[in-house]
């Protein structure tokens, strides 16, 4: 496989991943979402502040960034490329996956700030393990029937990856992809680990904030 597919995957599959849909949303109903809540452009924010539709159209469209990076890899870039056996295929769909994440997480487009890739990593699950996501979407809902703390399902999710990675039969390299990941979800979490922590994130269902993000963020 030479260099020029992954290089052409990883530019391809983060600038795809790079699609800020929750602050497109926001601004076609003249909101800039980073303003309100949290300050985040994924879909738990977007539901807060802009209503169910908006927050399913944005969720979806972050899921579908995740899964077309990996589809565009395995389809399109490894026939034009392909070669080196199910190895290399399997490090050009691992390589779309993560740089799609990365490209949500931190998006060139709005001054490398960005969500926390919960969606558009279950878009690149969708395609990679797909029996792995059923496992921790089962905790998701658990965890948040239970707590009714979105950001506390998504990090136990997050956590179970891995370990539902090896159990239903992912090769190694599968499990150290998603256990890297897991650590990059729980990061980028770290802010509601704190509220959580101080007693202070927000439920589902509880009274909408109205002050401005904890952390200023660019508007321009």
């Amino acid at each position: 496989m030479p260099a020029s597919a992954y290089i052409v995957t990883a530019l391809v599959s983060y600038l795809l991943g790079s699609i800020p849909a929750g602050f497109l949303v926001g601004k076609a109903k003249g909101i800039d979402i980073r303003t309100m809540g949290s300050g985040n452009i994924g879909a738990t924010n977007v539901f807060r502040y802009l209503g169910t539709v908006a927050g399913v159209v944005v969720l979806l469209a972050d899921a579908l960034k995740g899964f077309l990076a990996v589809a565009i890899a395995d389809r399109l870039c490894w026939k034009a490329f392909g070669s080196g056996g199910p190895l290399a295929r399997e490090w050009l769909d691992i390589i779309a996956g993560v740089t799609a994440v990365l490209g949500h997480n931190y998006t060139c487009w709005l001054h490398f700030r960005g969500g926390k890739g919960i969606a558009t990593s279950a878009g690149v699950l969708v395609a990679l393990v797909p029996y792995a996501l059923l496992i921790i979407l089962g905790v998701w809902i658990l965890v948040v029937g239970l707590t009714r703390f979105v950001s506390l399902a998504s990090i136990c999710a997050s956590f179970t990856l891995p370990f539902a990675t090896w159990l239903t039969g992912g090769s190694f390299t599968m499990v150290t992809i998603t256990a890297a990941m897991t650590v990059l979800a729980i990061y980028k979490h770290k802010s509601n680990i704190q509220r959580l922590l101080k007693g202070t994130e927000s439920r589902i269902g509880a009274k909408k904030e109205t002050q401005a993000p904890e952390t200023p963020k660019p508007t321009s």
